[in-house]
């Protein structure tokens, strides 16, 4: 954002010198396309406007004059300054340099930036404790069972494999590939919709994000200026006048136009009534033209059919007219009221401005897109605070608030609209939502936006519109600048979520069941059910696979219907453990129950097969049932998520492969499953599944809710 030149003024003369040997004292020579090196204050300006937008959020050029502001003036404010990583839009201008470096008002934000906390996302919080309470219950369970073996006598080798085994069933090993896998496929589907990750943790942070604070131009509106109002009794003629009035040139192969975005939203609004410039310029050519200054406030061209066409701010141009004024002040009032740029288009019969006939008000504004007010009314109803952070006035700011549906009613609340804010009021406002305990997610374009994306939990810079300091600052990039991809995006990330909890749930059912098999086998004196390298089979390739299936399930059709996860709500409440805990044991009851009847009936090795398969295809049919916690697997659909399909599929080739080939058989010490043993290992394995889904229809029966 640094002028890596300068041209400056030393011992009388201009000269072209590096940016870093300028010093306070010195004066600045600024020209149309130049990018200011330094903090000056102004000692002359001719038509001199600048784009501030990167620095202070201003949507349009700032006119820059040499009257004195004071110190307490807002940044955005003070026309009588440019700053470092600006440019000059127009004019010409000379400063005197008072600020260099990091003193400048663009080095105050590098330091910001360089201060700002990032914030450790929810997920991994999440995910830590999960982790935490694992490695207290595997620990505990370990000590458990080996103190009890050597006070019971057991051999050394005996306690060291019930220890392992143990060890294995307690942790779900496929868990970090859960979670990497998730968050892959999160990035896949946000960039489908316009939204590129940076940071991996950052979609699913998304996704419990309560406040989105946002930006106005651009991101909540097109960008884009157009005429939203026309006051006069012919519009036709209103628009003729204000075309005849113009330097811009709009362009009609779809390009962009050239010139004033003002401008060219009259001559748009022209073209849309058959009324050209081009042809103007044709039939009706100018003869003289005094350019709009900051000081009169309008310009003026006269044209060969003798009359002098005017168009400027209102309080300029109304003194001027003897005819047509009218109600003209109070519909200035009124359009002012809706953040409307309110331009005065007046004609005079003469070669002179004065005597001249108002023809009308035109209101110019930067208008909402249609998507972002669906989106700012989904957001509300999943329990998303929008929250509009501008460089804009304040009247323009609350203008859109209000027809976005930002703010309820007319009243518009100071915590949702904030106009005119500098790079430390929008750290400000960061931290104060989190001090309330929100999960903020920040969007900005500009450099003076680095600071506060750093800040927030989750920072969102525009793609189309943004500086690479703002983009190096974000966790991810908003492809097309809109935001009602923001709301998409947190779709997906709840989404993304779910995923994760109900997969976690699935597998610590399992590792449930398998340390329930274990633990009770040990502790009743029976021979062990399962040998590590089942448990390691079942985790890492049944369970494994089936987890990676279920984690890209789509997210389900009402997750922007919920109000949004507590920043510190568990990935595992009580709810979970309890579902984990009783679906354990509903599957170890079932092993067990098999194991215990083939010891009776048959040999270990023969408990054992049997045990291992009703643990194994029990696991298979209850990944169906894990997709929904409240609708059965019929109403989910089978063929809604074909990658579980095969997953499921292949894992029972697996599991046959390796009961029925001989080297598999050597290596996991098992034998084959006659049909007999299949049969019966399916129909017991079928029995916990049938139980978790006749309880969901339970829980939404009348009779269970009464009871």
């Amino acid at each position: 954002m640094t002028a890596p030149r300068a041209r400056v003024m030393r011992d009388g003369h201009s000269v072209i010198m590096p940016a870093n040997g300028i010093v306070p004292g010195d004066v600045l020579v600024l020209e149309a396309g130049d990018v200011t090196a330094a903090d000056a204050r102004l000692r002359t300006a001719h038509a001199l406007t600048t784009n501030e937008a990167p620095l202070t959020g201003e949507s349009t050029p700032v006119e820059k004059t040499t009257a004195p502001t004071g110190p307490d003036t807002p940044l955005a404010e003070r026309h009588d300054f440019v700053f470092m990583g600006t440019s000059v839009a127009t004019g010409t201008g000379l400063a005197e340099v008072v600020a260099t470096g990091m003193q400048t008002e663009l080095g105050r934000i590098a330091h910001l930036l360089a201060t700002a906390e990032e914030s450790v996302t929810p997920l991994q919080r999440r995910l830590a404790r999960v982790s935490q309470t694992l490695l207290y219950i595997c620990g505990g369970i370990v000590a458990i069972v080996a103190l009890a073996g050597l006070l019971r006598g057991w051999p050394l080798l005996q306690v060291f494999m019930a220890a392992v085994s143990l060890a294995v069933a307690a942790v779900p090993e496929g868990l970090p590939a859960v979670v990497t896998i998730a968050l892959a496929v999160g990035v896949q589907r946000m960039a489908a919709r316009h939204v590129l990750i940076r940071r991996l943790p950052a979609v699913e942070t998304l996704g419990c994000a309560t406040v989105i604070c946002t930006d106005k131009t651009g991101t909540l509106t097109t960008g884009v200026m157009q005429v939203r109002e026309l006051w006069g009794r012919d519009h036709s003629h209103l628009l003729l006048a204000a075309a005849a009035c113009c330097d811009a040139e709009i362009r009609r192969d779809g390009q962009a136009g050239i010139g004033d975005p003002t401008e060219l939203a009259i001559l748009t609004a022209a073209a849309e009534r058959g009324i050209h410039r081009e042809q103007i310029e044709r039939t009706n050519a100018r003869v003289t033209e005094v350019p709009f200054d900051s000081v009169s406030k309008r310009m003026s061209i006269e044209r060969v059919d003798g009359r002098v066409y005017i168009k400027g701010a209102v309080e300029s141009v109304l003194p001027l007219c003897v005819e047509g004024v009218g109600d003209a002040a109070e519909a200035n009032t009124q359009m002012a009221e809706r953040g409307l740029r309110v331009l005065a288009i007046a004609v005079a019969p003469t070669g002179a401005e004065q005597g001249a006939t108002l023809i009308g008000l035109i209101g110019i504004a930067d208008p909402p897109r249609t998507e972002a007010i669906e989106a700012v009314a989904a957001a509300r109803a999943a329990g998303i605070t929008t929250v509009m952070i501008t460089g804009d006035h304040l009247l323009t700011a609350r203008a859109i608030a209000r027809e976005l549906g930002i703010v309820p009613g007319r009243d518009v609340e100071d915590d949702l609209v904030h106009a005119r804010a500098t790079p430390d009021d929008k750290i400000r406002i960061v931290r104060d939502w989190k001090t309330r305990g929100a999960v903020v997610a920040m969007t900005g374009d500009g450099v003076n936006d680095a600071p506060a994306l750093r800040e927030a939990h989750i920072g969102i810079a525009m793609g189309r519109t943004g500086t690479e300091v703002t983009r190096e600052a974000s966790d991810m990039v908003l492809a097309d600048d809109n935001f009602a991809s923001i709301v998409a995006a947190i779709r997906e990330g709840r989404g993304i979520f779910d995923n994760i909890r109900k997969t976690l749930v699935y597998l610590l059912s399992g590792n449930t069941a398998e340390l329930t098999v274990m633990l009770v086998a040990a502790l009743g004196g029976l021979p062990l059910p399962l040998l590590p390298l089942h448990l390691l089979w079942i985790n890492v390739v049944t369970d494994g696979l089936r987890g990676l299936a279920l984690v890209v399930d789509p997210a389900e059709d009402d997750v922007l219907q919920r109000p949004p996860r507590h920043p510190d709500e568990p990935m595992l409440g009580r709810a979970e453990w309890r579902f984990i805990i009783t679906t354990g044991l509903l599957q170890a009851t079932a092993a067990l129950a098999v194991f215990v009847w083939a010891l009776s009936a048959r040999d270990l090795s023969e408990a054992r097969n049997l045990a291992f398969s009703v643990l194994v295809f029990g696991e298979l049919f209850r990944a169906f049932a894990a997709r929904s916690t409240t609708r059965v697997f019929w109403e989910v659909g089978a063929f809604t998520n074909l990658r579980l399909l095969g997953v499921v599929v292949v894992s029972v080739l697996l599991q046959l492969g390796i009961h029925h080939i001989p080297v598999a058989q050597e290596i996991f010490e098992i034998g084959a499953l006659s049909a007999a043993d299949c049969a019966l290992t399916l129909l017991v394995a079928l029995v916990p599944v049938t139980v978790i889904e006749l309880s969901k229809l339970a829980r939404r029966s009348t009779v269970f809710r009464r009871v």
